[in-house]
């Protein structure tokens, strides 16, 4: 079964054993987005999605498709 957007986030930022504040605070974004985003509740905008991919070193495409 294919990994849901969120079920990646939540991965990869376990992976850097990162909270979701610490995390939002190095994208500079709030982490009530990445709360919302690994919940599945929302999908960054374009510009967030390609801050995240090059954080963790991954392509767009890999993560949110």
């Amino acid at each position: 079964m294919k990994m849901s957007i969120g079920e990646k986030l939540t991965k990869l930022r376990n992976s850097k054993n990162l909270t979701q504040k610490e995390l939002a605070t190095k994208l500079g974004i709030s982490s009530t987005s990445i709360a919302m985003y690994e919940i599945n509740e929302r999908v960054p905008r374009d510009e967030i999605k390609k801050r995240i991919a090059s954080f963790f070193d991954e392509s767009v495409q890999n993560i949110f498709f």
